[in-house]
């Protein structure tokens, strides 16, 4: 099943249970918003999910493009994305988790063809400001699917304050045994939804505070299910990795697996960016676009400084926009990575001449690191690269 029939089947199967489809907003979240970049389905949905009527109703299902930061790190292994897409359905004070869950089951089971005896839940098991999930629990009990409470695991909220409350997460059986264990005991467990009964609004000072009408927000992550339900382990052998797959290894010669994950994420990631308005910067959304550039040309040039961003096949630009329904122009995308890449080049030589001077030979100081930030422009990730430290 490709990754626009999952898509497709997940939007038809809602719409058939009386979800209106909403579109998916771009990567920047609306003024005022202290995030940088929108990091969930539900972030554009905040005002309804603390109780503003949605002008669709009160079932809504959609698709939404994500950039989480918190990953960076992580990029290279077989599951983490920088910018990814998340399938997503919200009850807006309308039905609760149990029926959530049924539904869940149902599109899991039979409009993707999982194996049940492959599945299994966690739920929230309670603790001193929110008591144990039950009704969850026995909805997972009479499908008859094995279920583990949790605490600290099965307790959503987007941030120190704002809607939250307990959830349950579905997950899928990946390994090549009859499934064993638990999802926190075996890792080859791997989450694919997770269902938030939002019943709370977390204040500053930890307390909870009921909302107005309780909701249930899910989601998922449409290239981590299409990669299990295409039998891969490895999120960039899904299809829609696919053009990045057939080219890049012919690009800029051989790259190790963990390097060609993180190029191909990295600059995937960028040109998503670069479509949706952000140009490189010294701070904010700019500053993390720069930096995903920047990761991957010191990642190109390791083994040769001659591999430039240039090269990039119009063709790759062009997919990307595309899937991501952005009209911002090829050749202006690629216009600004040889750019960025320019001014690279520049710091890079004057970060090595002044690095070589006597003074910064030994250990630096945090005075230092200070001192090359704000007198010749060199980032403190910058100094540690050139000089070889993690």
């Amino acid at each position: 099943m490709d990754t626009e029939t999952v898509l497709r089947t997940f939007v038809e199967y809602y719409e058939e249970r009386g979800h209106r489809r909403i579109t998916g907003s771009t990567l920047l979240p609306p003024p005022g918003d202290p995030v940088l970049f929108t990091t969930s389905g539900m972030h554009p949905l905040t005002p309804y999910l603390e109780g503003r009527p949605h002008p669709l109703g009160t079932r809504l299902v959609n698709v939404q493009r994500c950039l989480r930061t918190t990953d960076l790190d992580e990029v290279g292994d077989l599951t983490h994305l920088t910018v990814f897409e998340m399938l997503g359905t919200w009850s807006l004070g309308d039905y609760g988790l149990p029926r959530s869950l049924e539904w869940g089951y149902g599109l899991l089971t039979e409009g993707f063809g999982i194996d049940p005896g492959r599945l299994h839940a966690t739920v929230f098991g309670g603790d001193g400001r929110s008591g144990p999930d039950t009704e969850s629990l026995e909805t997972w009990q009479r499908l008859g699917v094995p279920v583990e409470p949790t605490v600290d695991d099965n307790w959503w909220s987007g941030g120190p304050t704002g809607p939250c409350g307990p959830d349950s997460e579905i997950f899928l059986w990946t390994g090549d045994t009859p499934p064993r264990s638990t999802p926190t005991g075996d890792e080859r467990w791997v989450e694919v939804w997770n269902h938030v009964m939002m019943r709370y609004r977390g204040l500053p000072d930890g307390s909870l505070v009921p909302l107005p009408r309780h909701n249930v927000d899910t989601g998922l992550g449409l290239e981590r299910l299409a990669t299990l339900l295409q039998g891969h382990t490895s999120v960039f052998d899904c299809d829609v990795f696919t053009p990045w797959r057939e080219r890049l290894p012919g690009l800029w010669g051989p790259l190790d697996e963990t390097s060609t994950r993180l190029v191909t994420d990295h600059l995937r990631s960028a040109l998503v960016v670069l479509g949706d308005g952000v140009r490189p910067a010294a701070t904010g959304r700019g500053y993390v676009l720069r930096r995903l550039v920047r990761r991957v040309l010191t990642t190109l040039w390791r083994d040769d400084r001659d591999r430039h961003l240039g090269d990039l096949p119009a063709e790759l630009v062009e997919h990307t926009l595309d899937h991501f329904r952005q009209d911002t122009g090829t050749e202006r995308v690629r216009g600004v990575l040889i750019d960025e890449e320019r001014r690279f080049r520049r710091l890079l030589d004057t970060g090595r001449r002044v690095l070589d001077r006597p003074r910064f030979r030994g250990p630096l100081t945090e005075e230092d690191l200070r001192y090359l930030h704000d007198t010749h422009g060199l980032p403190r990730d910058l100094v540690r690269g050139l000089r070889g430290e993690a």
